[in-house]
């Protein structure tokens, strides 16, 4: 997952909102969202190359999701998954505080992370180093940097998020549409994270296109004060074509 906006208790009638895309080499194997065989309390897609998620939900009330960090270090010796963080969150029973806490985050290649079981969100990190807070309510957005980094897609990802809502519309349909904008960022505001300027350039969208890598599926998800919530998942081709959709509801 490279681009996530999201709203922590925007108003009364939501707890959670949720817009991201998941940016990935099309060559990864990936399970579409569903239900997993091995734990039918969590609906996620899943990366069958190692075996984790990038984002999910599971019955009882439980979210996760997760951002890589950009960074040109290289990845710890027999480092584990960071998608296994999103899936041991939403199978086990933690609280987020908890969850955070416990994580050995010199083990891992750098992550954002993100954790809700309703009554708290959390966000935490391994970069510069570990860290982690409770998230105060408001509209946020994360990419593969710090948690509302100055990065234009950031900035664009929570100014339409916050439009929407001023709006009064979280249909599902509205907030996938809002992660579809392929416009890049300006060169003069790119960031800099060591990959050099033609590719900052590449990634800079919302929303990538490329025959290698790019966005594969947006995802949307709501979360009710009454504790029903709904996960919608739309996936793309190289092209940026819609190639199929599932949406669940917990």
């Amino acid at each position: 997952m490279c681009l996530i906006a999201f709203a922590w208790k925007p108003d009364a009638d939501y707890r959670l909102v949720v817009a991201a895309n998941r940016d990935e080499f099309h060559a990864r194997p990936t399970a579409p969202l569903g239900w997993w065989d091995d734990d039918p309390e969590v609906a996620a897609g899943r990366d069958l190359q190692a075996g984790g998620s990038w984002m999910g939900c599971a019955r009882g009330g439980r979210f996760a999701a997760l951002t890589n960090f950009r960074e040109m270090q290289q990845t710890p010796v027999g480092a584990p998954s960071r998608g296994e963080l999103v899936a041991n969150f939403l199978r086990g029973n933690m609280t987020p505080e908890q969850f955070m806490h416990g994580i050995d985050g010199k083990a891992y290649a750098g992550f954002s992370l993100l954790l809700s079981d309703g009554d708290s969100l959390w966000f935490g990190s391994n970069r510069p180093k570990p860290h982690a807070h409770a998230v105060e309510a408001g509209v946020y957005a994360l990419s593969n940097g710090e948690l509302d980094s100055g990065w234009p897609k950031v900035e664009r990802a929570r100014a339409r998020l916050e439009g929407l809502l001023a709006g009064g519309s979280v249909k599902h349909d509205a907030l996938l549409a809002l992660m579809h904008h392929t416009q890049p960022g300006s060169d003069a505001h790119l960031p800099d994270t060591g990959v050099g300027t033609q590719t900052e350039r590449f990634l800079s969208p919302m929303f990538i296109t490329g025959d290698a890598y790019g966005t594969r599926a947006s995802t949307a998800l709501t979360w009710t004060a009454d504790g029903d919530m709904r996960i919608t998942e739309r996936r793309f081709d190289a092209d940026g074509v819609a190639v199929g959709e599932d949406s669940l509801a917990l």
